[in-house]
Parts: structure tokens; sequence; C-alpha cells
């Protein structure tokens, strides 16, 4: 529906979102390692660090030799592997225009927390959707929905640069973006069960960001922040002789 490509939403309380950025890199890693092993490893990668549900509930075994962290900690380590470059570099720009702001929001510790516990929201429902299936859940989606709604929640009336249909940047005003992705993610959840696609894992993330938000950001950071930040490229500039009267 739409591609963030920037906000201008100045930080506040941190100077640099480390976590974030670290987030970034350990994806990007894991996603070059699986990039250059064989077919075989990035198998078992997938198998061994992926949220298999129909494992975790019960209702199959992994092969022990294919086994990497205990069936619990899939609720977490799948977030950090992707398909491919395309399932990377969405997940990632997304983290990259919405994750900063959270993240001083709440703080460099509280987000790392946050995001871990949005992606292990979106497992859990995922398992409730599908709790027999049998194919690994992998992707930082889960994570990731859990930062936009924290975002939203946070910045709906930020103007945001978003590529609409994929082909036209606009400046639109977050919460229209960001409210259509998210009602999108339930509308698909209901109607689109088959879908490769885990629309349970995206709705999990948003639930739990929107809730985590509420009680984990900076006591004296408030909620539908209405200031609104217009991107400078589309500030506009006084004329020649505004110029020329303010310098008299």
């Amino acid at each position: 529906m739409f591609i963030p490509l920037h906000d201008a939403v100045e930080l506040k309380y941190i100077r640099v979102q480390y976590v974030t950025i670290g987030i970034i890199a350990i994806n990007v890693l894991a996603w070059l390692f699986t990039t250059v092993a064989s077919p075989e490893v990035v198998e078992h990668a997938s198998l061994g660090l992926g949220f298999i549900p129909a494992v975790v509930f019960d209702h199959a075994v992994l092969d022990p030799s294919l086994v990497i962290v205990p069936d619990d900690a899939t609720f977490v380590t799948y977030a950090f592997l992707h398909l491919d470059f395309w399932h990377l570099a969405s997940n990632m720009l997304f983290l990259w225009v919405f994750g900063d702001n959270v993240e001083d929001a709440l703080g460099h510790l509280k987000f790392l927390v946050f995001y871990l516990i949005c992606a292990a929201a979106g497992a859990a429902l995922h398992g409730f959707v599908a709790p027999e299936a049998e194919g690994p859940l992998i992707g930082a989606s889960g994570a990731i929905s859990g930062v936009v709604a924290a975002y939203f929640l946070l910045h709906p009336r930020v103007r945001v640069w978003v590529l609409v249909l994929f082909r036209i940047p606009l400046p639109l005003p977050a919460f229209i973006p960001l409210a259509l992705w998210i009602v999108q993610q339930f509308a698909m959840l209901a109607l689109d069960l088959d879908s490769m696609v885990s629309w349970g894992a995206h709705v999990g993330g948003i639930i739990a960001g929107a809730i985590l938000v509420l009680v984990m950001r900076r006591k004296d950071v408030p909620l539908f922040d209405r200031a609104i930040v217009t991107p400078k490229a589309v500030e506009r500039k006084p004329d020649v002789q505004q110029a020329i009267a303010a310098s008299e």
C-alpha cells in the first residue's frame, strides 16, 4: 500500500538510536550469512531458529539434529531471519523510519525489551491462529508492527514522506497511512488466512506495541503529539520581499 521514506521528528532524549541501528545490523548480518551459506545451512537456520507452531505446541517434533535453540526461544529468534533481500529491506526500512522515535520515547533498554516482546506477541498470535502449522515463521514484521503501532500513538500528526502505490511520493500526516496500514492487517487476518504472509504476527505485534507504549514510555512523553513537523523538502521558503523586509 505504501512505503515510508522519511519523517522529520527530532530526537529529544537520546543522541543516537543505538538499539535501532543494532537491530538493523544484526538482521543484515544474519541475512548475509544465510545468503552466502549453502541451502542446507539456510534450511537448518530456518527450522532451528524459526517459529514453528506445531513444534512449540507439541503437535509435531523437530528432528533433534535441527534444533539450535529451545522451542521457547524461537518466539524471538525468528524475528532476525528473512526470506530474501526485499523481505529484509522492507522490514528494515520501516524500522529505520519509525524505530528511532519510539526508542527516543522509551529509552534504549526499554525499547529493546519492547521490540522483543512485540516479536514474541506476533509469534504467539501466529501460533494461536494456526497452531498446527509446520512451516517456520521468519521475519521481523511482528516486532516492527509493534513499532508502527507505538509511533501511531505517539506522533499521529507528524508529516511523513511515503511512497504511495510504490510510485507516488507524498508528505502525509502519519495517522493517514499508518491507520490504513493497521486496518489492513486486521482485515487481512480475517479474510486471508491461507496467505503466505502471517497477518497474525502483524496483528499480534500491533496489539502488543499499542499496549506497551502506554506503560513503557517516559513519564513526560505525551500520546497523540500535537506538534506537526513538516519535512524540509516541503517547507515554504519566504519570498524575496519578505526576506528584504526582515533584513531592514
